[in-house]
Formats: structure tokens, C-alpha cells, sequence
């Protein structure tokens, strides 16, 4: 048993309020989750509690529907977090702020793989869990978590989530503009490597088309993106993949010309029912050597109307 917990666990402590959305595998919103999120150190002993119910769900409501709270235990630790059972089993890897997390979960009878991202603030909490049988994605549960104490600002909160769920990733299609910030680069040995300025800068085409410039640290690239209703097609001339959304979150691939790979996810977190997704982007890019993960680069880019 640990004297302490880890710094991961430090950073997630206390209680955490959200309403995450659930989609099934074409990315169509089904429903909410109101979820109550805890996890305790105590004794040398983490615990994680999950406690709420499904609102709707369409015909996945019977398989995600919660019968019970969730508890399972965790062996602790800033290297590996083994999620012990009995409602979940398997790993989770930190990254600074940031969680990559594969587990099985018996009640809802799916594999999970889990980001958790909590952004600078330490209040907020980017949250997706993609559900598979066996290599087949099921639907995808997302959404945004606050931590507080103060019942009026999570009201307020759980009634924007409300609004933002079920609004789709879309980007702005008629201006130009950049997301820009600071994020943190982590190797695959989650050391951290430093701070590296992170930019996606949109040109846009026409209603569907959008020529994104991506940039971070020595690596810049172009791709054309075409979007068909929440699917997207990176088609060159320096990147190649797709990418698809469950609401304000895109789940995307790219492949280059090199021995690189990314895995991604990019996060509208304050996009509302407006046209399009402007404000804060929250993203996490997971960088390959051929099938070799090599670093995980994460944090938050921010919105600059360019023309």
C-alpha cells in the first residue's frame, strides 16, 4: 500500500459533477448520463465511485442503463493504474494531466478505452470513454466535468452541458481563423519533455472543405479536410486519414509520408447550438513511430478569428 497517493490521483480528488452524452457507434446523440464521479484515497487504498443514471439511450438504454453505482478498486500509482474490479478491470496510463485508459466493463458488457484530460484550471475535466465489442466501436459516452462545492455553479454547468451535448463538431466553415496555445509534450516513458506551442489554423474552402494547417513543435502539415455530415476526410497533400464525431468530440487519425502517426481527439468544449465550434479546443495528440507510441502531446488551443 502507498503512504500516498500519486500525483494523478491528487489532481482528481473529491467529488466531480457532469452529464456526459451517449452516441451510438454512427455517432447519432442518444441520451445523457447524469454521473456523480469520486474517487478516495484512504489507507493506502484508492477507490473510485461512479454514481448516477441514463436519460434516454434509444435501444442502447437496457445495456448502459445504470442498475447499481459503480465501485471498483485502483492500485495506485503514476506509472500504472490497475482498476481492480469488481465493476472494472484493466489500465491506465497518466501523462501529466492527462489518461489513457483501456479497461472492461462486466455490467455494460464493453471494452472500454477512456481519455480523461484535466485542464488547467484543476476544475475541469474532458472526458471521453469510446465502447467496443471486441475491435467493433458500440457508441461512445463524453462531456465535460466540473469539481465544486457551490450548487448554483453546477447547475448553471449541468444546464450548458444540456445544451452542448448533442451539438456536432463543426469548425468554422466561412472564416478563417487559428487555435493556438501552449501544451505539454509527454514521452511514451511519461517524462515530460517541456511545453510546446500547438496551432490548427482553418482556411475554409466552401461549406464543406476546410484546408487545415496543423503545428507543433518542428512538425508543420497541411491537409484538406472534407467533412460529411460528422465524419471527416483528410485527403493530402501532407496528411492522410479521417476522423469521426460523437458530438463536440472528433476521434481522428492522420498518417504522413514518414514513419509518424497520430491518434487524436480535439474537443469543442464551449461549442453551444450556434453555426459552429468557436471558442477553446481541448486536444490530445498521441504520436507514433510506425506502431510505437512515442509521445503524448495534450492541453488546450484557443480561438483567433484571422480574417
Amino acid at each position: 500500500m502507498a503512504d500516498e497517493p500519486s500525483r494523478w490521483q491528487q489532481r482528481i480528488a473529491g467529488e466531480w459533477h457532469g452529464r456526459p452524452s451517449l452516441f451510438d457507434s454512427t455517432g447519432t446523440w442518444c441520451g445523457f448520463e447524469d454521473i456523480r464521479r469520486s474517487s478516495t484515497f484512504a489507507d493506502g487504498v484508492t477507490t473510485y465511485r461512479m454514481d448516477g443514471g441514463l436519460v434516454g439511450g434509444g435501444p442502447l438504454a437496457g445495456q448502459f442503463k445504470l442498475a447499481a453505482p459503480f465501485e471498483f478498486g485502483v492500485v495506485d500509482s503514476d506509472a500504472n493504474r490497475v482498476y481492480t474490479g469488481p465493476d472494472f478491470y484493466g489500465t491506465g496510463q497518466p501523462y501529466g494531466s492527462f489518461v489513457d485508459a483501456h479497461y472492461y466493463g462486466p455490467g455494460w458488457q464493453v471494452d472500454l478505452n477512456t481519455w480523461n484530460q484535466v485542464l488547467p484550471d484543476g476544475q475541469t475535466q474532458v472526458y471521453s470513454s469510446v465502447l467496443y465489442q471486441g475491435w467493433a466501436v458500440v457508441g461512445c459516452f463524453n462531456g465535460v466535468y466540473t469539481r465544486s462545492d457551490d450548487e448554483a455553479h453546477i447547475a448553471a454547468f449541468l444546464d450548458a452541458e444540456t445544451r452542448r451535448g448533442p451539438v456536432p463538431y463543426i469548425l468554422p466553415t466561412k472564416q478563417a481563423g487559428v487555435f493556438e496555445g501552449e501544451c505539454e509534450l509527454w514521452g511514451a516513458d511519461q517524462k515530460p519533455r517541456g511545453t510546446v506551442d500547438v496551432s490548427l489554423a482553418l482556411e475554409p474552402i466552401d461549406l464543406l472543405r476546410t484546408r487545415r494547417t496543423v503545428s507543433w513543435g518542428e512538425r508543420t502539415f497541411t491537409t484538406d479536410a472534407r467533412r460529411d455530415g460528422n465524419r471527416l476526410f483528410f485527403e493530402g497533400p501532407q496528411a492522410w486519414g479521417n476522423a469521426i464525431g460523437f458530438g463536440r468530440a472528433s476521434f481522428g487519425s492522420w498518417h504522413f509520408t514518414d514513419v509518424v502517426k497520430v491518434r487524436s481527439r480535439e474537443f469543442a468544449i464551449d461549442s453551444d447550438s450556434g453555426m459552429s465550434s468557436r471558442g477553446r479546443l481541448a486536444v490530445v495528440y498521441e504520436i507514433f513511430h510506425g506502431n510505437v507510441l512515442d509521445s503524448v502531446l495534450h492541453g488546450v488551443i484557443t480561438w483567433r478569428p484571422t480574417a
